[in-house]
This record gives C-alpha cells, structure tokens and sequence, in this order.
C-alpha cells in the first residue's frame, strides 16, 4: 500500500458522497448509503483496533473506493471471490456491497481482525463468509474462482503461499502501486510464475497515491 504519498489529501469533504464525487467515481446513491455504513462502522472499530489509516472521507473514497472498483470492473456476475488478509475489509466488503451479484468470502488469520470483520459483516447485514485463518487454510477446504488483495504481501511471497493450491482458484487478481514492477522481478527470479501468466488489467491514478494497477495471475492455459 502506497500510504507514504498520500500528503494531497485535501480534507474537506463533509460527506462520503462529496468525497465520491471529488475522487472521480460514479456510484449510485442506494450503494452509497450502504458504503458509508460500513465506513462508519470500520472507523468506529478503529478507535479499538488498528485496521485502516484511511480515516477521512477523500482517503476512503480515493483509495479504499476507487480501489474496490477497478477490481470490480473485473470480475464476472456470479464470481465466488476471496479477500485475502482482509484485515478491515477492503476490498472484501465494499465489493460485496458493489456487487450483490457475487459470492464474496473474507479471510484474515488475526484473530480480533476475523472476530472485527464478523462484526462488521453482522451490523451490516451481508451475505459474507468470514474465515478466521489463512488463505491457504481456506483454500484446502473451498474452492474460489477469483482470490483479491490489496497490501497484504509482495509477489514471492503471496505466490510462495499459494502456489500448493491453484487447483482450488482460478485467478489471483492483486491491487499494486508502482513497485509491482520490481516486485515481479523478483518473483520470476525465484521462478514463481513458471506456469502462470500475469498480465496488468489496468492502470489507473489515484488524486492521492498516483498511479496503481490491477494484476490477473492465473496458470497457464496450454490448450
């Protein structure tokens, strides 16, 4: 996550909705009173528990907001979706609330962070499996067609974790600031991506982080 940069954060909206609107993203009104009761609920557990800094309404917009729907623009209706290491629940929960469409699961292996995002998910009444462990736990007992995270680990070691398990996945689809570059140099140094394409999806700018991109990995076709 690329936090270090965000000192353009102007701090002036006085609503979620104006902050939407500043940051570029066209979300209808009904989604957006959904989104802002979760934004209240994640900001009201952060006074307990460390789980976001993003606590003003343009860094919730610009980076938890547009993040989640870059993602979305990917994903097919009817996707079963996995958040990896959720932690506070993005993108696990505002693409749930984006997307009624998909079966969206979260895990996180925190403990107070699960036992937080089963709060969450109960307060606001969402359709979302919460799973108190890891990835790779979760993925020995279910299959997913789509894994999703944002700032959870580098490529090596994400790819290292779950390459045991791509029989139980379809597709890995990360969020990543600039570094992704060099992060996946790394990756093909320590022959990580033998079998699996990665390919950028998309290329977008945040008004507070600059630029990010949208990441597929996913085995090889040899068809």
């Amino acid at each position: 996550m690329n936090d270090s940069t965000e000192d353009n954060d102007p701090q002036q909206a006085t609503s979620l909705a104006e902050a939407i609107a500043w940051a570029g993203l066209d979300i209808p009104a009904d989604r957006i009173d959904m989104l802002d009761a979760y934004r209240q609920v994640l900001w009201d557990w952060n006074e307990k528990i460390n789980l976001t800094r993003h606590t003003t309404f343009e860094k919730f917009a610009a980076r938890d907001l547009l993040d989640t729907v870059k993602l979305a623009a990917h994903l097919e209706s009817g996707d079963r979706v996995l958040d990896i290491g959720s932690g506070g629940g993005v993108p696990g929960l505002p693409l749930a609330i984006l997307r009624p469409d998909l079966t969206v699961s979260v895990c996180d292996s925190v403990g107070k962070k699960a036992r937080v995002l089963e709060d969450m998910v109960a307060t606001l009444g969402l359709p979302v499996k919460v799973y108190p462990a890891r990835a790779e736990q979760v993925l020995e007992i279910t299959t997913q067609g789509t894994l999703v995270a944002r700032g959870v680990a580098s490529l090596k070691k994400l790819l290292t974790w779950l390459a045991p398990h791509w029989t139980a996945f379809d597709q890995l689809l990360l969020v990543k600031g600039k570094s992704w570059v060099d992060e996946r140099g790394e990756a093909r140094h320590y022959g990580l991506l033998r079998g699996l394409e990665l390919r950028r999806l998309d290329t977008y700018e945040s008004p507070l982080v600059g630029e990010s991109v949208i990441l597929r990995i996913r085995p090889v076709n040899d068809d």
